[in-house]
């Protein structure tokens, strides 16, 4: 039997939450999902009018379409998530991190705006498979490409473009169990 582990026994909090904190993080953790959710939503009803009703109708294939659905799934949720994350950098931060300058947040919204561009311009290429391929291959073979579209992009080294603190929008991980040694 452990210390500590009996059933008369209460668990202390620890030190850094709150009530107040949880609700805050449980709030902001629904509104980010709901974001994500619509933008989603908004990204294939726009993908889908551009396929069907604009310039680019005569270039998607019918079997092509859901192709282009996946590209505005992508777009939308991406950015339903990341713009009130620069958001809340923009107006939060600690000592630790310093809050986002508006230079600086328009800089990275514009990089995610020609990030997911460049998903509904893949999304438009694997649709084309729809020319040769039935509906079901298309739609199958388009979530794949789209999904993984990404990779050559996360290879780029993005501090030589000045955007080192993309990665730098969600907390760092704390080191649990170890001591502080300084020296």
């Amino acid at each position: 039997m452990s210390v500590g582990s009996g059933a008369g026994e209460s668990r202390g909090r620890s030190p850094g939450r709150s009530v107040a904190g949880n609700i805050a993080f449980g709030a902001g953790l629904l509104l980010v999902l709901a974001t994500m959710t619509l933008g989603a939503f908004a990204g294939v009803a726009l993908t889908i009018g551009l396929a069907d009703d604009s310039f680019l109708s005569p270039v998607v294939p019918d079997d092509g379409r859901n192709a282009v659905g996946i590209g505005g799934i992508g777009m939308g949720g991406l950015l339903g998530l990341m713009l009130p994350l620069l958001l809340l950098a923009a107006v939060r931060g600690t000592e630790e991190k310093p809050r986002l300058g508006p230079g600086e947040a328009l800089l990275k919204a514009l990089v995610l705006v020609l990030f997911s561009v460049y998903l509904v311009v893949v999304s438009l290429l694997a649709a084309q498979l729809g020319w040769i391929l039935p509906e079901g291959i298309t739609t199958l073979l388009s979530f794949f490409i789209v999904g993984f579209s990404w990779a050559p992009v996360a290879l780029i080294r993005w501090e030589r473009f000045g955007l080192g603190g993309m990665a730098g929008l969600r907390p760092k991980a704390r080191v649990r169990g170890g001591s502080d040694k300084s020296d």
